[in-house]
């Protein structure tokens, strides 16, 4: 077995990175890039990659960690988040669904399907908000390769074409109260995100959401991880193809309102937030 050279790797996961964050120009000269930062792999590694990318351009840096309420599991991540925004001297600002909502994801999952659908949902609602607040260009999130696949999957089997425009490395500015997205490690397989964490001994919240077994995602997850498996090269070659509609669907416009109840961006007369709270009232 040929033993990993830690600072051989550590220079190929950045150098892909700040490659990536070059040549579509994520972040410019000035900005303040705010990082959602749950303390998993995908966000920690984000958070470190933005750090040492700020050798090469002048930005500046904050965090925000969201905790949902999911009790015996949330706290391990925000413990790391805070470690890591400590050692790195970044900024954290602290939210929850309960003091930004008034209750937490445990309290009210049992009125849906899947627990996933209101946590997408309020956590991108308070997000936005909290990076519109604070004065951030951009919000840069730890969405991976993998992830960006399983996410192109979904929307193509359920036939949703709208959603092609949100995939890519950075979303474009259509509301200005709407903080674009940036997904650094758009080009990063998931894989080499938890081998750069176990050989850099970082400190990752490593547990899987006990909710995460319902949705959707997950079964698609664990169906690319088994056809790469079988047939290496599959995720490789449902990128390229993915890269190829990118290029024909990134032109959609989407008009977005602001809510009637909120002001948030969206795309109906009322937001998805908003809506949820209505559903959860009655």
């Amino acid at each position: 077995m040929v033993k990993l050279d830690k600072d051989e790797f550590n220079k190929h996961i950045f150098t892909r990175i700040n490659n990536l964050i070059s040549d579509y120009e994520l972040i410019r000269e000035g900005e303040l890039i705010a990082v959602a930062l749950s303390g998993g792999k995908d966000s920690v590694l984000t958070l470190h990659a933005l750090k040492n990318y700020k050798q090469f351009l002048d930005f500046d840096l904050v965090a925000i960690s969201v905790d949902e309420g999911i009790e015996g599991y949330r706290q391990h991540g925000i413990d790391s988040a805070i470690q890591n925004a400590k050692e790195l001297n970044v900024e954290l600002v602290q939210k929850s669904f309960k003091d930004e909502e008034g209750f937490s994801l445990d309290e009210i999952c049992s009125n849906f399907k899947s627990a996933c659908i209101p946590c997408g949902v309020f956590r991108r609602n308070i997000l936005n908000k909290t990076a519109y607040e604070l004065g951030a260009s951009k919000i840069a999130t730890g969405h991976n390769l993998d992830d960006e696949i399983q996410s192109f999957l979904m929307s193509f089997a359920r036939g949703d074409t709208i959603k092609f425009s949100k995939f890519g490395p950075e979303l474009d500015v259509i509301h200005p109260k709407l903080v674009p997205r940036i997904k650094p490690l758009w080009n990063t397989p998931e894989k080499e995100v938890g081998m750069w964490a176990v050989i850099n001994n970082i400190d990752i919240h490593l547990e899987e959401c006990p909710y995460s077994h319902l949705s959707l995602r997950a079964k698609i997850k664990e169906f690319l991880n088994v056809s790469e498996d079988q047939y290496p090269g599959v995720k490789s070659n449902v990128m390229e193809s993915f890269k190829q509609i990118l290029t024909f669907e990134n032109d959609i416009n989407t008009r977005l309102n602001e809510c009637e109840i909120c002001g948030e961006p969206t795309s109906s007369d009322i937001c998805k937030a908003c809506e949820l709270k209505e559903l959860l009232r009655t």
